[in-house]
């Protein structure tokens, strides 16, 4: 499968000390060869290099101690390890749905997997972005999601290795929810609880950042990428947080909000019918209840999404964030019918 979707700066020879070692330890470099190296930017978390070598292109990743946002931000570069178990996990379930992982090096912090060429693996967010909203997407996506989450949920294994509680918290939980909470002195207990129910919840492996961006779309179906908040947890926080994406997008390319809303729900559909560990009525009153902490999160959190800039917009996710913290409802759907209706204002 030929990974990354990040726009490339100017190639140069040379690479980080690091990964020529290891890209020479794993046999993709002969000799004293030269390296060239193109520096991939996009992420906040990692260091990504697209990388030539004697078998073609791959993508080296190697974590950051502290992610690139304006706030300061830290985590554990252990996440690396993680990312690449949920790949290698997640792709004995659905192996189309994940890079291939050519070479690790847990103490390096890094790992080497396959370039997955933009011109055949689109990122989802730039379809998104250009009013782009096909429901079959969307469901493929809710399926494939749901196929990872059914088949890890109640395995024992999966649950040992994927003991990353004090991870999730800080790359999830403290800058989305609790962030949130300190903005919101008034939505704290509701936000606080939303933390303590989610981080209680132990059913599946859980990627933790199943966003647009992380989604390729490749000629066999969407790709996930960028499994760094990987932790055996609550599903409904995968689903929730896609889900949210697509109802922030409506603000994005407001031409394109009929479409979205559709792909929010041909998406949630195809995950319901997935769902085979719980009663669908629980996973989706947690996922209901975790959609407007995270609308909020991604307005007045630690990591806001770059493209609500205007006022309005952040005050029309507040209005309706806020009111579902204070009365929460049972439903995803009802989740995206408040929405409706402050955009229809």
């Amino acid at each position: 499968m030929p990974l990354l979707r990040r726009t490339a700066t100017a190639i140069m020879p040379g690479i980080p000390a690091p990964f020529e070692s290891a890209l020479r330890r794993f046999g993709l470099v002969e000799g004293s060869a030269s390296i060239i190296g193109v520096p991939l930017a996009g992420g906040v978390s990692s260091e990504i290099w697209r990388v030539n070598t004697n078998a073609g292109p791959v993508c080296v990743k190697r974590a950051l101690a502290q992610l690139k946002v304006a706030s300061d931000w830290r985590a554990p570069v252990s996440r690396n390890a993680y990312e690449v178990a949920w790949f290698k996990t997640a792709g004995a379930i659905v192996p189309d749905a994940v890079p291939r992982i050519i070479g690790h090096d847990p103490k390096a912090g890094l790992f080497v997997m396959d370039y997955l060429d933009p011109v055949d693996h689109r990122v989802w967010k730039a379809d998104l972005r250009a009013g782009q909203a096909d429901p079959m997407v969307g469901a493929t996506v809710g399926d494939r999601l749901a196929r990872i989450h059914a088949g890890t949920a109640g395995r024992n294994d999966v649950a040992e290795h994927f003991a990353t509680d004090d991870l999730f918290h800080a790359l999830r939980l403290s800058p989305y929810l609790e962030a949130a909470a300190a903005c919101h002195p008034d939505r704290a207990d509701a936000l606080v609880a939303l933390v303590h129910v989610t981080a209680a919840e132990k059913r599946a492996l859980v990627h933790g950042d199943v966003s647009p961006k992380n989604i390729l779309l490749g000629p066999r179906g969407p790709v996930f990428i960028d499994a760094e908040c990987a932790w055996y947890g609550d599903p409904a926080f995968d689903l929730a947080f896609c889900l949210n994406h697509l109802l922030l997008k409506c603000l994005w390319t407001p031409v394109a909000r009929d479409g979205f809303l559709a792909v929010f729900e041909a998406m949630a559909a195809a995950y319901w019918a997935g769902v085979t560990w719980e009663p669908v009525a629980d996973l989706e009153r947690r996922a209901a209840r975790l959609l407007p902490g995270l609308m909020l999160a991604r307005v007045d959190g630690k990591s806001p999404v770059e493209y609500l800039t205007e006022e309005s917009d952040k005050n029309s996710v507040r209005r309706v964030a806020r009111s579902l913290l204070a009365d929460p409802v049972g439903s995803v759907a009802e989740v995206a019918e408040a929405w409706r209706a402050e955009l229809g204002h």
